[in-house]
């Protein structure tokens, strides 16, 4: 079942999930998740990275995307980024498309982080750590 950001809710931060998103309110930070849907009412005030992003609403700020799709009531302003794009009738885009092999690289989405993510290492030095000097008294 995907997470629902309703109509009567604004958010203002950035929303992570692993699952879909299906956004028809107000966000006003990055998203990022598996699939994002922005609804018809909906506005996102940010960049959206995700496998697939479906956007019906209004959105100001970048989109990345394997499949990305604007559906014609959609409003982008802003950059796309992406495999695959599809642009409906209707639909008003301003800005550059840009096609790529992995246009999510390198942005963090949820299933990728722990992946990325290195193994703490810990090293150990033989050199030799002199003590700081003392600062020399001072007569009264």
């Amino acid at each position: 079942a995907p997470s629902i950001i309703g109509p009567e809710l604004q958010i203002t931060g950035n929303l992570v999930s692993r699952c879909e998103v299906q956004i028809e309110g107000e966000i006003n930070g990055d998203v990022h998740g598996s699939h994002v849907l922005v609804g018809e009412r909906a506005m996102v005030t940010g960049g959206i990275v995700a496998d697939e992003v479906v956007v019906r609403g209004h959105v100001m700020g970048s989109v990345r995307g394997k499949r990305v799709l604007l559906q014609s009531t959609s409003r982008v302003e802003g950059d796309v980024y992406h495999l695959t794009l599809a642009i409906e009738q209707g639909a008003y885009f301003e800005g550059k498309s840009r096609r790529t092999e992995d246009p999510t690289a390198g942005f963090g989405l949820p299933d990728r982080v722990a992946q990325q993510r290195p193994e703490p290492t810990f090293e150990t030095s033989a050199a030799a750590v002199e003590p700081p000097e003392e600062p020399a008294s001072q007569p009264d």
